[in-house]
């Protein structure tokens, strides 16, 4: 037996659990390999009353007590969602016991985040932390409280506008009726409850603010277009199978969202895309769900696709292949904005405002320098008595580098009845404030539009003359005439290909960026919050790779090759909350040969763990300084040998730390004696 605090201790030790305030859980079989003490004491629970090992395979433990539940999950392994059938709850203060069996309950309890409760080196461990990873990306997990019980988490599946297929979550919208092939495409359609992922792009990007109407095309039961509605904004949508009577309506913006992965016949699948391209004024968003090859091999082939099994067709694809079918069907340029969700401007001027936005960088100007006031200086009490006006013109001012335009100051009148012009109230800023913040400010838009510009003639997109009027007068202040801008951009985008022009820039990045590491001669390597600090050859360089893989929001870290023309874009799981995360994904762009590969680090033993991640964070984030002080420990176990960039497997990690008796908790590093 065990006394109580004999029990916390070993509880405490547990490094593979799922952990709740007041419990852990974990698989009896893990439990077995990393205490065994812990899974002799539990199995002597169990034979004591007469429960058979069969009858449990979740062990629940107390953290704030000495209790017990041994728990009966028939499906853990077969279910994506297992539901609890038999629970028996152990006091071990009190010496009683409880059972409680759900098997003809019609709510009883769901187990979520299996991954958590069974060791790396479990053989489905992969596919339980993606099914995690998917509810994780869904929201699914927002309200802990909601999501406990059999039909509470089905409601939360169904309120966020899913459900589950063969185990995995699932989501579509339906082009056209169902046609005699058998396949029900009217089942691809379900209900959501808040934006799916390319209205969500559509926000992030600025397009869902009321300026612009919207035409979802192939909208399912509509969900999408009642909460564009419920904010006011100029929705329609049509659909063969909810809104079949619907008007195709010409629109600024149309969505085709997930309808190119449901139509199982090519031809009819081209017209669609055609279709809604006719109808786009602007913009047409085309989106389609990607799939491994590892997933798709698990189901029936059908055509160019599969079936699934509610019997609706599925063609999966991944992110070249997407982008290409796109421009294939409309011989236009389809831009990335994330994975499986593609661009395409019919309105070439707008098309050059979103490719140069996404290219701005983001500033936290500080307000002007309050002025020290006198009776004799006008300028200064003018500005004093007016200064949030002032402050808002020189914050439009320091954000465009240059003298706004009145029409793009909204207080322009106020401020042109106080002082005359634009151009007057900027020189009387200048006389009385302090600092370089406008120089600062000026070069810096000139780099980003450098960007844009060299970035534009990477992507050989035509050199469109109709421009923003905003952006003509860009060029007008800082280059004089669109041709010395272009002049300027080709040597920029010329220098992506010079090796030595790439290494020394990369050794400056290192030394001006709050971190990074530069493995001298071959690669930099920084997070992808630290880009816009880049110089303009360097944002070029990651930008024209970035052209072919969309927005970096899966992303953490990238890595500069500098002489293989190739550019390494990695996601970690736990990046902002594990001091040793996981390498997730890595996607590899070769800009030479403009492709993408993408590894999925599926497998346990190809999972690299992130060294000396110290290196490539600074204060900005959460955890820096219990970064610091672990990657300190890590190095005096020899556990981490050399700074900077170490790869090793997570296998080699584990035998490194039981080479020094060391475990690790946390931000914590123990020592067993």
């Amino acid at each position: 037996m065990l006394t109580p605090s004999q029990f916390t201790e070993l509880v405490d030790q547990l490094p593979h659990v799922k952990r709740l305030p007041e419990a852990v859980y974990l698989h009896r079989d893990t439990l077995e390999t990393d205490s065994p003490k812990l899974f002799q004491f539990a199995a002597a629970v169990a034979q004591a009353l007469n429960v058979l090992p069969g009858d449990w395979n979740i062990v629940k433990l107390g953290t704030r007590g000495f209790r017990l539940s041994l728990l009966h999950y028939p499906d853990f392994e077969e279910s994506a969602y297992p539901c609890l059938a038999q629970s028996i709850t152990v006091d071990l203060a009190k010496l009683s016991h409880r059972i409680t069996r759900y098997s003809a309950d019609e709510n009883p309890p769901v187990l979520h985040r299996k991954e958590t409760m069974v060791r790396p080196e479990h053989p489905m461990y992969e596919e339980f932390r993606t099914i995690t990873e998917e509810g994780e990306v869904a929201g699914l997990y927002g309200n802990s409280r909601m999501i406990g019980f059999k039909q509470s988490w089905e409601r939360t599946i169904a309120m966020h506008g899913y459900e589950l297929v063969d185990g995995r979550l699932f989501r579509a919208s339906v082009f056209a009726e169902p046609k005699k092939s058998g396949i029900d495409r009217h089942k691809t359609a379900i209900v959501r409850h808040e934006l799916s992922a390319p209205m969500k792009a559509l926000a992030r990007h600025g397009y869902l603010t009321g300026d612009f109407t919207i035409f979802d095309y192939g909208c399912g039961r509509g969900d999408d277009l009642r909460e564009l509605e419920a904010h006011g904004l100029d929705a329609l949508g049509w659909d063969p199978n909810f809104l079949p009577e619907a008007e195709k309506a010409p629109s600024d913006i149309v969505n085709l969202g997930f309808v190119v992965n449901v139509i199982e016949e090519p031809v009819e699948r081209m017209e669609a895309v055609a279709g809604a391209w006719a109808l786009a004024d602007k913009l047409l968003v085309v989106s389609a769900m990607l799939g491994s090859e590892e997933f798709i091999a698990k189901f029936r082939p059908y055509k160019d696709g599969v079936i699934t099994s509610r019997n609706t067709f599925q063609k999966y694809y991944n992110q070249s292949e997407l982008q290409g079918y796109i421009e294939r069907t409309l011989d236009e340029s389809a831009i990335a904005v994330g994975p499986g969700i593609f661009y395409v401007f019919k309105d070439k001027v707008e098309e050059q405002r979103f490719l140069e936005q996404r290219q701005r960088r983001s500033h936290n100007w500080t307000q002007l320098t309050a002025p020290k006031v006198t009776d004799q200086d006008k300028a200064r009490l003018l500005i004093t008595t007016n200064k949030p006006l002032f402050d808002d013109f020189w914050l439009k001012t320091l954000t465009l580098g240059r003298v706004p335009a009145n029409e793009e100051f909204e207080q322009s009148a106020e401020l042109r009845q106080l002082c005359g012009s634009h151009r007057k109230a900027f020189s009387m800023i200048q006389q009385v404030s302090e600092g370089d913040d406008f120089s600062v400010a000026k070069q810096s838009r000139v780099d980003d539009l450098l960007v844009y510009f060299a970035l534009n003639l990477f992507g050989k997109r035509k050199p469109y003359t109709r421009l923003p009027d905003e952006l003509k007068r860009d060029v007008k202040a800082f280059f004089g005439t669109y041709k010395e801008a272009l002049h300027l951009a080709h040597e920029v985008l010329f220098s992506i290909s010079d090796t030595e022009a790439i290494g020394a820039a990369c050794e400056d990045a290192h030394n001006s960026l709050p971190a990074s590491i530069l493995n001298d001669g071959h690669s930099l390597i920084l997070h992808k919050s630290f880009v816009e600090l880049l110089p303009p050859l360097l944002r070029v360089y990651i930008g024209a790779a970035t052209q072919l893989y969309g927005d970096l929001e899966e992303i953490d870290l990238i890595k500069v090759h500098i002489t293989s023309g190739k550019v390494s874009l990695m996601g970690y799981e736990g990046f902002d909350s594990s001091p040793l995360p996981r390498l997730r994904e890595r996607v590899k762009i070769k800009m030479a040969e403009q492709d993408v590969d993408f590894f999925d680090y599926i497998v346990a033993e190809k999972r690299p763990p992130l060294l000396n991640k110290s290196e490539l964070i600074d204060d900005s984030f959460e955890d820096y300084a219990k970064q610091k002080r672990f990657d300190k420990r890590l190095k005096a176990l020899n556990v981490a040998t050399n700074p900077g960039e170490e790869n090793i497997t997570i296998f080699e990690l584990t035998e490194r730390l039981a080479r020094e008796n060391a475990s690790v908790r946390g931000y914590r590093l123990h020592k067993e004696r």
